[in-house]
Parts: C-alpha cells; structure tokens; sequence
C-alpha cells in the first residue's frame, strides 16, 4: 500500500499474513490535520492523502518506529512552485527531500527506535520488492545547537517552499568523502 495514512491501514497491514506491506511518509509522521487548518489554511501542509486525525499520526509513527519490516519511507517529496501550492487549487503535496532524514531522525529518537531507523529509511523497501539495497550510506549526527535548513529553495522557474516540521532539528547529515 502506497502512503498509509490511517490506524486502519496499519492495521490492515499487520493483519496481513503475507505479501502485503506500507510505505508511510516523513510528513505524515509528524503533521496531522491540523498543522493544515489551525489559524487559517497552510498550503504547503496540504497533501494527498491529507493529513488525518492525531490518532492515525500516532499510529504512524508506531508502525514506522516498531521494526516491523511491512513499513518503509516513501518519501512523495513534492517539490511543487510556490505558486501553484497556494493557489485557489494548490498542489498537493510536501517538499521534504532536503531535510528527510534529519525529521527522521527526530522522530525515531523521540521514539527511542534510532536503531530502527536505517530499516525503515533504507532496508525494508528494497527487500519487500526485492531489489538489491543501495550500498552507498550516510551518517547521521547529532548537533547540540539546532540544524538550519533554508526556509525556501529556488529553481529557475521560482521558489519552493521546504518543509517545516514546526520544531528544531539536531540530526544532521554528514557530508560522506567522495567515491
């Protein structure tokens, strides 16, 4: 199942006896529908599916955190124009690429399940469709004083606004020598 979104499709997964897995999103693990309404409409919040009640958040990020190798990151980064995302029909979905795995990272430390985060981020997916892992790696590390990513990035055909997952990140990655 591509991008669960609810307890029941966590569920439904883990009642499954075989052949039957979940790829959940960054932003899902951290926004609920909220973080799209409060105070007015937050455009670059909204994505499908939308976000849903604290409830299905929280079975989210139990299903992602718990180890089980049914779960793994889909990222559906969206790296939608600004425009677009906060038109009277905008876009949905998320730009998360550039701070993925720093969000991440929170996530599965607040959950104590740093352990499991390489599964979950690099190693179920592959061997649910089984396709050879990526053998390449990056190291994460944790900063005492908060990571700063840009707000925004720009293209040549306008500015895209980068996900904030409204608290400070301290994992960042280390830039790995190259080749």
């Amino acid at each position: 199942m591509e991008h669960v979104t609810t307890k029941n499709g966590v569920d439904y997964v883990q009642s499954a006896k075989k052949n039957l897995a979940a790829s959940l999103t960054t932003h899902h693990l951290i926004i609920n529908r909220n973080a799209i309404l409060a105070g007015g409409i937050r455009p670059h919040y909204y994505c499908l599916p939308v976000a849903k009640r604290e409830e299905h958040r929280l079975a989210l990020r139990k299903a992602a955190t718990s180890g089980d190798s049914r779960f793994f990151l889909g990222t559906d980064s969206a790296p939608h124009l600004d425009p677009a995302k906060e038109s009277a029909c905008g876009c949905a979905g998320i730009f998360t690429s550039i701070n993925t795995m720093s969000c991440l990272a929170h996530v599965f430390e607040e959950e104590d399940a740093l352990d499991r985060l390489e599964a979950f981020a690099s190693l179920n997916g592959p061997a649910y469709y089984g396709v050879p892992a990526n053998e390449d790696t990056i190291t994460l590390v944790r900063r005492d004083e908060p990571v700063e990513f840009p707000k925004s990035v720009y293209s040549s055909d306008g500015t895209i606004t980068v996900f904030d997952p409204m608290f400070q990140l301290h994992w960042a990655v280390e830039k790995q020598p190259a080749g």
